[in-house]
C-alpha cells in the first residue's frame, strides 16, 4: 500500500473520511427527530450521533453510556455561562494528543487568563486590518477566477478553498502547496484518520509553526505569529509579565488552521444555499449591502456548522431536574437550541428579516468564539465579492438534489451555479 505526501494511504480520501465521520450521506435532516427529542424532554441519555443510531466524533472515544444531550434553547445557554459546573477540558480526549494544550481545554482561573493573551489578535480593529491587507484581494482573485465561466460549483470551486488561504495568509504559513498544507491540517481534527498519520501531521504542521516563532522572536513581521510572540498580560495581583510559550503558539496554530478553515467552509456554503434556495431575500440583500449582517446571523441560525458541543460536569449536580454524576459528558444541541419554538416563530423557515436575537452557533458565556469577528468579516467578504463579481448569480435550474446534509457538521457539499459571465481582464 503506498502513501500520499501526508502519510496517509492513497485510497484514504482526508476529507470525504471527516465528512463520513460528521454524518454527511448519513443523516440529511436531522431537525425533525430533534423536534420530537425535544417535545419529549430536553434532556435525553446518549450522544448525538447514539440518539441518531450511527457512529460520530461523539460516540467513538466515549460510550453512551457516559454521556447525555441538551436539546432547549434556555438550558443550553445556563450551561455554557456556567464552567464551574460544566467544564470544556474533555477535549483532550479526542483531540489532545495531535492539537496539544489549547484554550479550548481551559476552565477558570487558567482560561481567562489564556484568553486575555489571544484575544487582541482577534478583535475587531484587526480584523478590519486583516480584510483591507490580505482577505479582500484572496477572496477577489478566487472570485475573479471563475467569474469569466458563467457557471461553477461555489462549494468545491471558492468556498472550500478560501478560508484556508485567508489563515494561512495571516499566520505566514507557507501556502505555495495550498492542498497538500490543508489536507495536513485536516487530518489532525479527523478521528478517522490511523493516529500515526494525524501524529505524523501533527508534527510536521507543528515543526513549520516552530520555524516561523524562531523567525519573528528574532524579526517581528506583520501577521498572527508575530502578535502571539509579543503577546503579554499582567495581572493586578501578579506583578510578572505572562507571555505564551513556544509550545502553546504551536498548540494555538494546529488548533486554529483547521477549525478556523473548516467551520468557515461549512457556515458559507451552509449560508449561500440558503440565500440561493431563497431567491427572494437573496435579491434584497443583493440590493441593500446593510442587511448582510442580519443575514450572516440568520445563516449561523438557521445552519451552524457544528451541531454539538460537549462540557464536563465537575461534580455531582442536576440538570432540568435530572441527577447528573460527576464527569458525565453533557452535549450541548446548538442546532436544536437555535430551533427551539420556545424562543424563535416558526424556527424552522430561514428569515433574515425576523427580530433579531442571540444564537448559540458561536457559543456563549466565557468560551464564545475567539474567532467570532473574524468568521463574521470573512462571511461578509465573500457575499460582497460574490453578489459584485457575479452577476444575476442563481442556482443552476438543472442541478440534481442539491441540499445540506450531516449530523454533527453541516455543510452544503455541492452549489452548481449560474451567473452572468464577466471578462474580469
Amino acid at each position: 500500500m503506498t502513501s500520499d505526501a501526508t502519510g496517509a494511504p492513497e485510497e484514504f480520501d482526508v476529507f470525504a473520511a471527516k465528512n463520513r465521520m460528521y454524518g454527511v450521506g448519513v443523516v440529511r435532516d436531522p431537525l425533525p427527530r430533534m423536534h420530537e427529542l425535544r417535545a419529549e424532554c430536553p434532556l435525553h441519555q446518549g450522544s448525538i450521533s447514539g440518539l441518531f443510531g450511527t457512529v460520530g466524533p461523539d460516540n467513538s472515544f466515549v460510550s453512551d453510556d457516559d454521556q447525555v444531550t441538551l436539546f432547549g434553547y434556555e438550558p443550553i445557554e445556563a450551561t455554557f455561562r456556567d464552567p464551574e459546573t460544566w467544564s470544556n477540558s474533555n477535549v483532550a480526549v479526542t483531540m489532545g494528543a495531535v492539537i496539544g494544550r489549547t484554550i479550548l481545554q481551559m476552565d477558570p482561573p487558567e482560561h481567562p487568563r489564556y484568553r486575555l493573551l489571544i484575544q487582541g489578535a482577534f478583535t475587531k480593529k484587526e480584523m478590519d486590518r486583516w480584510e483591507d491587507d490580505f482577505v479582500r484581494d484572496i477572496v477577489r482573485t478566487a472570485v475573479e477566477r471563475i467569474a469569466p465561466l458563467g457557471r461553477g460549483d461555489l462549494s468545491a470551486d471558492f468556498a472550500f478553498h478560501y478560508p484556508i488561504t485567508v489563515i494561512a495568509r495571516a499566520c505566514g504559513l507557507p501556502i505555495d502547496d495550498i492542498d497538500a498544507f490543508y489536507e495536513q491540517a485536516t487530518l489532525l481534527t479527523n478521528l478517522l484518520a490511523p493516529a500515526d498519520v494525524r501524529l505524523r501531521a501533527a508534527a510536521e504542521l507543528g515543526a513549520i509553526v516552530q520555524g516561523l516563532i524562531d523567525e519573528r522572536r528574532a524579526r517581528p513581521a506583520n501577521d498572527l505569529i508575530s502578535v502571539l510572540c509579543a503577546a503579554e498580560f499582567k495581572h493586578p495581583d501578579d506583578p510578572s509579565h505572562h507571555r505564551l510559550t513556544d509550545d502553546e503558539i504551536v498548540a494555538f496554530v494546529r488548533l486554529l488552521v483547521p477549525a478556523g478553515a473548516q467551520t468557515t467552509y461549512r457556515s458559507l456554503t451552509n449560508l449561500l444555499f440558503a440565500l440561493l434556495t431563497h431567491p427572494d431575500q437573496l435579491e434584497a440583500v443583493r440590493a441593500d449591502r446593510s442587511l448582510l449582517p442580519q443575514a450572516i446571523e440568520e445563516g449561523l441560525r438557521w445552519e451552524p456548522p457544528l451541531l454539538t458541543l460537549p462540557r464536563v460536569a465537575t461534580h455531582d449536580t442536576e440538570l432540568v431536574g435530572t441527577p447528573i454524576p460527576q464527569d458525565m459528558i453533557v452535549n450541548l444541541c446548538l442546532h436544536s437550541g437555535n430551533h427551539d419554538p420556545a424562543r424563535w416563530d416558526d424556527p424552522d423557515a430561514f428569515d433574515i428579516f425576523r427580530p433579531p436575537q442571540g444564537h448559540l452557533s458561536f457559543g456563549t458565556g466565557p468560551h464564545i468564539c475567539l474567532g467570532i469577528h473574524f468568521a463574521r468579516m470573512e462571511l461578509r467578504v465573500a457575499l460582497e465579492e460574490l453578489l459584485d463579481r457575479l452577476p444575476n448569480l442563481r442556482l443552476d435550474p438543472a442541478a440534481d438534489d442539491v441540499h445540506i446534509a450531516g449530523l454533527t457538521a453541516r455543510t452544503a457539499m455541492s452549489l452548481p451555479c449560474l451567473w452572468d459571465a464577466t471578462d474580469v481582464g
